[in-house]
């Protein structure tokens, strides 16, 4: 049986399919050619990322399809419910990319409150003095209050590394929860117990950092506009590395402008792959190409957690 991962998979989650009678392709098909191919070699799984789009034209006209996977969490790249209707299998890795994504965020909430991004821009053929007095009002996280919007898997693993930096977490979630956070210090382990607000309005007003955790909204709204950020404490530092449109670029922009929003993380952009010019070069934010689950243990742990699924569904 022959799996296309179009966007890659790790060798260990090559390896374990190839061991179980699978062969994988991992040559890239360009998104306007992928019916073309799966008919023409009778594939009968596709594994992507967030790069190759699975929509209802090839769930239609590609018989030999059985299978569809998405390495991560989110699937909006995929038709899930229409593939699901015609049969088709459709998984995903939620866990496996947790912690990185997470750690990401960290190294974005350090880089935008030293200013970071703009620092090493500068360094080279810049003033050093000049540059010093520029970068000398930077922030420090301990005794800050982070606000995680979305209490899933990635947001309870960032309440881990920020309660361990000594940062306050509140978070909101679509249903209140209580969730025992596992914190570790050396080889010390404590629990600890944060639970869900059930109004977004309390996170707004109370949290100096905010990062965003949950889907595209499936009405296409942004989760964060002019209205959320109306809201905020002056200064806040807004991280976004969950998807591109559920934070309102336009709106950012002009928060970052008007000094309302200190700064900002982003990972993730309404027009990927050609992101907002202005938002990359704006001296406020730290900018990276969709890299949350981009780490070789979190690529180790997809490939064989969709190795895993392919065999269950398959063999």
């Amino acid at each position: 049986m022959l799996i296309l991962a179009n966007d890659g998979i790790s060798s260990k989650g090559k390896n374990i399919l190839e061991e179980n009678g699978f062969k994988v392709i991992t040559d890239k098909v360009d998104q306007d050619k992928l019916i073309e191919e799966i008919n023409r070699l009778g594939i009968v799984g596709v594994l992507v990322r967030s790069a190759t789009k699975v929509r209802k034209d090839i769930i239609d006209n590609c018989p030999s399809l059985k299978l569809i996977g998405r390495g991560g969490v989110g699937m909006d790249n995929i038709d899930v419910d229409y593939a699901r209707s015609k049969g088709l299998v459709v998984v995903n890795t939620p866990a496996a990319s947790s912690q990185s994504v997470a750690e990401l965020v960290v190294a974005q909430m350090f880089a935008i409150s030293r200013f970071l991004p703009d620092s090493f821009k500068n360094m080279e053929g810049g003033d050093f003095s000049v540059l010093k007095k520029k970068y000398a009002k930077g922030s420090e996280l301990r005794g800050k209050t982070l606000g995680i919007i979305g209490f899933g898997r990635i947001g309870q693993s960032l309440a881990s590394y920020a309660l361990g930096l000594g940062m306050k977490v509140i978070a909101y979630n679509r249903t209140s929860i209580k969730v025992n956070i596992p914190i570790t210090i050396g080889d010390n382990s404590f629990d600890f117990e944060v639970s869900t607000l059930s109004d977004m309005d309390d996170l707004l007003v109370n949290s100096d950092f905010i990062s965003i955790h949950i889907p595209k909204q499936e009405n296409g709204k942004a989760v964060l506009s002019s209205s959320e950020f109306s809201k905020m404490k002056e200064g806040v530092r807004i991280i976004n590395a969950a998807r591109g449109g559920v934070v309102d670029e336009t709106a950012l922009l002009e928060a970052l402008n008007s000094g309302k929003v200190a700064a900002a993380g982003l990972d993730v952009y309404e027009n990927e792959p050609n992101p907002n010019k202005d938002l990359i070069k704006h001296p406020l934010t730290a900018c990276t190409p969709h890299i949350g689950a981009a780490t070789s243990e979190a690529q180790d742990r997809i490939g064989e957690e969709i190795a895993s699924l392919v065999i269950q569904h398959l063999k």
